[in-house]
């Protein structure tokens, strides 16, 4: 008798879970579960060792359930954060050919026919005129983007080495992600997608709500240490470094808030502050001049409103535009709110 014991080969995890296959999506699935596993430990701690909490769900249930919608608000927006497109340069440039090609074969359709004979004779294949003048052709994308740039700018400067597509201002490759991003900010490890022009408004939001979120668990926090200090001593211990790495958390949220409202109310990101010296096209701008701020309130209404596609693009402001924003502000400027305008 022949011994057959596990002669069946074992499937790998990596073939029952594609994700698993790719290191860079293992680690942010990790990243994932890892920050909402914090979440259900900060959160779970105040609904086990806090009896004035749970006393609170019978007395004020309009308290905890806020409460507990603050935390499922969180953690959906940072799911659909992390799962948006940041708005990528290729996706841009199918866009762009596919609106082409609507507007050649509608100026195609609105054309007259040829007729022989009393017959109509259709000599174009309207289907597919736009897709074979637009689709198959990268010039109109590199025209366009072009445009953008001052007169006489090289192609060459602004092609990506390696998407070989050419990139509008603003935009950057990814090397995390192998994609030329549209807007880009950068690259959130604990999201694991780019910020950019399609979720920088979505990410801000985050930020925010995470921000509330860490401020009312540690008030709720510093209550239960207050109310039960000197009871049990080793739940007290275990609230007290809770409470210190919530701290820490919360002065970094805080910062980072911050620090993305300035970004947004100036019209900037992270990439064109740090690396500015480094961008061609932001070399020769002086540094207190914001080249694509339109004034703090219409830089804010087109951050939050304003913008109806993630694939939209700025062009460069002209030589006089740029003169007109290096001039220094006066008191009539601050009066007549040059700033916000």
């Amino acid at each position: 008798m022949t011994m057959m014991s596990c002669c069946v080969p074992s499937r790998d995890a990596s073939d029952r879970f594609p994700c698993l296959s790719d290191p860079v999506r293992r680690s942010t699935l990790c990243l994932r579960l890892a920050l909402v596993t914090l979440h259900l430990i900060f959160v779970g701690f105040i609904f086990i060792f806090n009896q004035e909490f749970r006393d609170n769900i019978k007395e004020q249930p309009l308290y905890t359930s806020m409460y507990l919608l603050l935390v499922v608000v969180t953690l959906a927006q940072y799911f659909f954060t992390s799962g948006s497109s940041p708005g990528y340069v290729l996706d841009a440039m199918r866009e762009f050919a596919k609106t082409e090609a609507s507007l050649r074969a509608s100026e195609v359709s609105k054309q007259p026919a040829s007729s022989k004979n009393g017959n109509v004779v259709v000599t174009i294949d309207r289907n597919r005129s736009g897709e074979h003048l637009v689709g198959n052709n990268p010039m109109n994308w590199t025209k366009m983007v072009m445009d953008m740039y001052p007169p006489g700018t090289s192609v060459r400067t602004y092609t990506c080495s390696y998407c070989n597509v050419v990139q509008p201002p603003r935009a950057k490759h990814c090397h995390d992600c192998d994609k030329c991003v549209l807007q880009f900010d950068h690259h959130c490890v604990w999201l694991g997608t780019c910020i950019g022009q399609g979720n920088h408004c979505r990410f801000w939001w985050y930020i925010l709500e995470e921000t509330a979120l860490s401020i009312w668990t540690g008030i709720l926090y510093i209550k239960y240490l207050q109310a039960s200090f000197d009871k049990a001593w080793l739940v007290d211990v275990i609230m007290i470094i809770l409470l210190s790495i919530l701290s820490i958390a919360l002065i970094f949220l805080l910062l980072l808030l911050l620090f993305h409202s300035y970004l947004v109310v100036t019209n900037q990101t992270t990439y064109e502050l740090v690396r500015r010296r480094r961008i061609p096209y932001m070399r020769n701008i002086p540094e207190r001049v914001y080249p694509f701020s339109k004034g703090a309130c219409r830089n804010l209404y087109n951050f939050c409103f304003a913008r109806t596609s993630i694939y939209a693009m700025e062009p460069l402001p002209g030589a006089q535009e740029l003169e007109q924003m290096s001039v220094p502000y006066t008191c009539l400027d601050v009066i007549s709110c040059r700033c916000c305008c």
